[in-house]
Parts: C-alpha cells; structure tokens; sequence
C-alpha cells in the first residue's frame, strides 16, 4: 500500500475482506477468474479516493463501504474488457484472465463484476444518484474505448482528450463524488471532489502514458512502447509529431499497422529528443495544479492532506 494511503490503511484492509466475500460466486469458474484477477493486487486508489472523499462530511465505513466495493469491481471489470479489447497477454506483470482463459470466459468475467458493482449500489442506497452516476460513467468508458478503435496509428488531441477523459478520469472523478455523496456531504463539497478526481484522473492517465514509453518494462510489468504496438497514440507522440525535426520518419512509423521492436524505439527515440515526454508532463502537472486548486477551497482536514500528497505523487512519478 502506498504510504500516502496510511490514513485509510485500516478501512482499505475491509474493503479488501469483502472484496474477497462479494467475489465468491457459486459459479466455480466465475470463482476462479474473478479470484484470480482479486490476487492479482492493485493499488486500490479507487475505493482509496472514496474513503478520502467521505471523510469531509459525516464519516462512517460502513455508509461509504459499497460505494468503495462498487468501484473496484467496476474497475476489475474494465481491466479484464481492456485485455479483451488490445490482446493483452499481461496484467501486473502476471499473465492476465485473456491470456489464461481466453476472449468468452473473460467477457463474461467482466461482465459480471461489473453486474455485482450495479447490485452493491442497488442494495445499499435508496438514492438514485449511486447506479446513475457508476452507470454514465461505464457508459463513457465504452464511448472512450470507441474514441481509441477509430483514432487507432491517428494523432488527434482532441481524441485523445476526449479518450482518457472517458476511460480514466470520469471513474476517479465517480469514486471522489459517491465517497462524498454517501456520507450526506452537501453539494458544494461533492461537486468540489469530483472536480478535484476528475483534473486528478486526467494527469494520471497522462502520467501512465509516459511511463508506457519509459519506465522501467519490470516496474511497468509488462514492455514498454506497448501503446505505440497497438496504434495508440498518446500525448507525448502527438506534441513530438508537431515539433519534431524528423516527423515525416515519426509519422510513417506511427502509421504502420504492424510495428517491429525496431519501429518502437525508434519511435520513442524521437518522442523523447524533441521533448514529447516533458510537453505531455507539463499538461499533466497543469490538471494537477487544478486538482490541487479544488482542496485549497475545501476544510483543511487529514483527508485534504492525503488528497493533496496523493497529487504530488503523481506529479513526482519516477520517469
């Protein structure tokens, strides 16, 4: 766990309890996948967020619980479509659902996460606002996966914009909301939070972007230049493509459809000699800024802190 999480440690150490309890399913093999994705691990930032958010108003675990129960499975559930979608034979370094079960049994893998996230909230809260907002955000993560498929070795910022906004920031935007809107924060303090998540989500998904290029393949946990393998273009490749001096050479191995290993480091050769990396990072530290503009306006209490760390984290990732 992230140390900037220690204000939460305890209450994310129960939400990793029932976790475990919501995903056993009489199904055996919907047991094992699902099981097997939960073992995996992950930072937890979602239901992290959640638990933050709920802290500004009346704070009680067990009114915030299924909200941060619910995001994680919805979460799980994009992760194991994503490795449908892009073929991805990793996940964390471990071979992914795709790769041990293949396309059907992960589909429906996913599915029903996400399914269980929907009932959680359905059981738990009279309020509607609980499965509206989870259901316009997944809504959106679908509408972001359709901006990638149609932009696919197509440099656009506005796509891309578009892109990580839908299958990204929206979700971290969610948990900061709904952690805040199950302990009956006012509008003005949830409305705050999702403005923080959502400049918080943009940056991050950014800041993912670059690692892709380069980080560290074991501490990625899978090859660098991955997204470049699958025609995704990223913010660092499209600010390299307007400024480099050898972008007709960028250009065309972008548009390949079936890059080598060479075509990779070369592209992110030239990504980086002229200054792709450090535009895309100034834009990310710019969302953070903002994320860090929204806590200025709200209690100055341990939450807000770990929020405001949790930014500074990002913004200080190792690249």
């Amino acid at each position: 766990m992230l140390p900037l999480l220690e204000l939460v440690r305890d209450d994310l150490a129960v939400v990793e309890e029932e976790l475990y309890r919501v995903l056993k399913s009489p199904n055996h093999l919907l047991m094992e996948t699902s099981s097997y994705l939960f073992r995996a691990g992950g930072k937890r930032l979602r239901p992290a967020f959640a638990l933050l958010a709920a802290r500004f108003h009346d704070y009680k675990l067990e009114k915030v619980l299924p909200v941060a129960l619910s995001l994680e499975l919805a979460h799980m559930a994009t992760l194991v479509h994503d490795d449908v979608v892009d073929g991805a034979g990793l996940r964390r370094g471990k071979p992914s659902v795709k790769a041990l079960w293949g396309n059907r049994i992960s589909t429906h893998t996913g599915d029903y996460l996400l399914a269980q996230a929907m009932l959680i909230l359905l059981s738990n809260y009279q309020n509607p606002i609980f499965v509206q907002v989870l259901a316009h955000t997944c809504e959106k993560m679908c509408e972001g996966e359709l901006i990638q498929f149609d932009s696919t070795n197509r440099p656009d910022l506005r796509d891309y914009l578009r892109r990580i906004r839908c299958k990204t920031a929206l979700l971290i935007q969610a948990s900061c909301q709904l952690g805040a809107v199950s302990t009956g924060a006012p509008p003005a303090a949830y409305q705050t939070l999702g403005r923080f998540g959502y400049c918080l989500g943009m940056a991050f998904q950014i800041t993912d972007d670059v690692l892709d290029m380069v980080a560290d393949p074991e501490q990625l946990g899978k090859p660098v230049g991955g997204d470049l393998r699958q025609g995704i273009i990223t913010l660092p490749v499209i600010f390299a493509l307007a400024q480099s001096r050898e972008k007709e050479r960028l250009s065309a191995l972008v548009a390949k459809e079936h890059k080598t290993e060479d075509d990779v480091r070369e592209a992110i050769r030239l990504t980086k000699e002229c200054g792709g990396i450090d535009m895309a990072l100034q834009v990310a530290g710019k969302y953070l800024d903002r994320a860090q503009a929204c806590l200025g306006t709200l209690p100055d209490i341990p939450a807000r802190r770990s929020l405001s760390a949790l930014a500074e984290f990002i913004r200080g990732r190792e690249y």
